[in-house]
């Protein structure tokens, strides 16, 4: 019961973070119209509790949202299941199909992971000192080639999965016009792993927004060998963000 109960405190905190701020709603709606038109298919890879499928769906586009934390899979379903332009599949994405474990932060939801890494490197980092991942769940794992061949090729991507992003991009071999992948700075190697990955998959301009900003860090796109000087320069205070990569 006091999981539970620990587990909705946690969803709840969640949906007051990523809704509560209609401003960071437009914002993110902006941004993601650099990319998304109406009638386009994205995939958003790590859902959570569905703020960015909200703003792909208001620039009318259809929506295939991977999220493998039940209760959260379940928020989803509860938000967005009866519209028929949004897919929810209760799954995590990785380099290949099967099944893996996760490690469930029951009060913070948010960094749940499938990455022993990414809790090793939080261990003694400032400002994680207090995360606790204490539940481990078994989830399906499905790729973003097997995706593709069910629902087509996306517009966009948005890949948000705490550590495990570099699994994720092993399992597309076809690029669709655009992409995001999470950084965090606890394991900025991982992030320059993520665009080299991008790089041979033939992404060829990049661009990035730190935390929560929903602002393009460069009034530019610039290169791979540029945004990755710009990740390794960048104070731990920054965080974490997301970098962009397009074709062209």
């Amino acid at each position: 019961m006091l999981d539970a109960l620990r587990s909705l405190r946690g969803v709840l905190r969640s949906l007051w973070i990523y809704y509560g701020d209609n401003r960071r709603g437009r914002a993110m709606q902006r941004l993601y119209g650099y990319f998304v038109r109406s009638g386009d298919l994205v995939f958003d890879i790590g859902a959570h509790v569905g703020d960015r499928v909200r703003a792909f769906r208001r620039l009318g586009a259809r929506v295939v949202a991977l999220e493998p934390q039940p209760p959260l899979a379940g928020t989803l379903r509860l938000l967005y299941g009866r519209d028929s332009m949004v897919t929810i599949e209760q799954a995590a994405v990785g380099r290949e199909p099967g099944a893996i474990e996760l490690s469930i932060n029951v009060d913070n939801p948010t960094v749940s992971t499938a990455s022993a890494e990414f809790i090793r490197a939080a261990e003694h980092a400032p400002g994680w000192q207090n995360q606790r991942w204490s539940k481990r769940v078994a989830a399906r794992v499905t790729t973003l080639d097997e995706l593709i061949a069910a629902h087509g090729m996306p517009a966009f991507i948005k890949i948000d999965v705490e550590g495990f992003e570099a699994k994720v991009l092993a399992g597309l071999s076809r690029p669709p016009a655009a992409l995001s992948f999470e950084f965090t700075l606890i394991q900025r190697a991982l992030g320059r792993v993520c665009i080299e990955r991008c790089r041979k998959l033939g992404y060829a301009r990049f661009n990035a927004a730190l935390g929560e900003s929903q602002t393009f860090e460069h009034a530019e796109w610039i290169d791979a060998d540029a945004i990755e000087r710009w990740l390794e320069a960048l104070p731990m205070e920054a965080n974490s963000g997301d970098i962009y990569a397009r074709l062209a």
